[in-house]
């Protein structure tokens, strides 16, 4: 005889690879199963027994609904009655529930296509592509360097000047198809670093040709030279930017610029970029964010997210603000486990830096 259950709806967006570490950890979370879904959201739904049983305490029907658009509720009917309300697709979409543990559930289809399949498509499965092709933008080739450059503290003024000079003539430069997103100095972190964040239009090849025409340029060859001397070390990543952030374009000032950069542990990029693309709307109001990108090259698993606001203080506003919108809290408590380390810089940009 079946038990009794109840569906909640827990608004997760998971990759098929995750439930049987979600199942694994005995974690079992539930939501207001009203909130709204959007296209490509998976919504997780979970039969929980009743409170009187105590024979199945762990036995939990799991089934992954994938949700293609948000229209109306449906109530969904076991063998042991009226279960809790969920979403429902939209019509001509596909829809399939599965009989799992002892709970009986509803079988309607529309398209060839299996629902099982449709849950592994390229585009989630980490296993089967390379983040570059999952989380980087399609309509877009450009490739991104982020270059942290620790000036000798004696030698700071004159390597603003010194890249103030040249910097500019790159960026203005029709014959380089790279662009100088913006070149900051550090205010808060590590102290006598610049940092330069540049673009390639056209990915990989745009690089190369960016650096072979820059050999040949004697005024960049006498500019590296007395950049070297000042500087105690340098290093440099190259990244793709999510797909789900704005491009960065340059922008007025004043405004103070935040560099937040997480190591995430190897495995979990996928996971990031699924959370990180339902909450970028909530910090959006303020237009704070500037860019997000992931590293290709250089130190891998490295996230970085740019922010823009007016003072400290505004930050602290704004960051505080964010707790107050749903979702918000959701996203720290599973994106937290998936960091190894983070680094926040405050940036104050230099005056030829289209990002002010």
């Amino acid at each position: 005889m079946h038990q009794t259950a109840k569906v909640r709806v827990t608004r997760l967006v998971l990759d098929p690879y995750l439930l049987k570490f979600y199942k694994k950890r005995k974690t079992y979370f539930a939501y207001d199963p009203q909130q709204q879904c959007i296209e490509g959201d998976i919504v997780l739904l979970k039969a929980l027994p009743e409170r009187k049983s105590k024979n199945v305490k762990h036995e939990l029907a799991e089934i992954v609904y994938k949700v293609v658009k948000m229209a109306a509720g449906v109530v969904l009917r076991g063998s042991g009655g009226c279960l809790r309300r969920g979403p429902f697709p939209a019509p001509g979409a596909t829809f399939r529930l599965f009989y799992l543990r002892g709970l009986a559930l509803s079988h309607n289809q529309s398209g060839e296509e299996s629902w099982l399949k449709s849950l592994f498509v390229r585009k989630v499965d980490p296993r089967k592509d390379a983040h570059s092709n999952l989380l980087a933008k399609k309509e877009t080739s450009s490739l991104y360097k982020l270059q942290f450059h620790n000036v000798k503290p004696e030698c700071l003024d004159s390597y603003n000047k010194l890249c103030q000079n040249v910097l500019p003539k790159i960026h203005e430069g029709k014959e380089y198809p790279c662009t100088l997103v913006g070149t900051w100095n550090t205010w808060y972190g590590e102290q006598d670093q610049a940092v330069h964040l540049w673009r390639y239009e056209g990915g990989y090849p745009a690089l190369t040709e960016v650096m072979s025409r820059l050999r040949d340029n004697k005024e960049f060859t006498e500019f590296r030279k007395a950049r070297g001397n000042m500087l105690l070390s340098r290093k440099n990543q190259l990244l793709l930017e999510f797909s789900f952030w704005n491009e960065p374009v340059p922008r007025p000032g004043p405004n103070i610029y935040e560099l937040r950069s997480y190591q995430l542990r190897p495995g979990t990029m996928i996971e990031w970029g699924n959370y990180w693309a339902r909450a970028i709307r909530i910090r959006q109001d303020d237009k704070e964010a500037v860019g997000g990108f992931f590293s290709q090259i250089g130190q891998l698993y490295m996230v970085h997210h740019l922010w823009a606001y007016k003072d400290l203080q505004t930050r602290e506003d704004i960051r505080n603000s964010a707790w107050n919108k749903h979702g918000w809290d959701e996203l720290v408590y599973y994106t937290v486990p998936l960091i190894q380390e983070m680094e926040s810089r405050i940036m104050i940009p230099l005056k030829i830096s289209p990002l002010q």
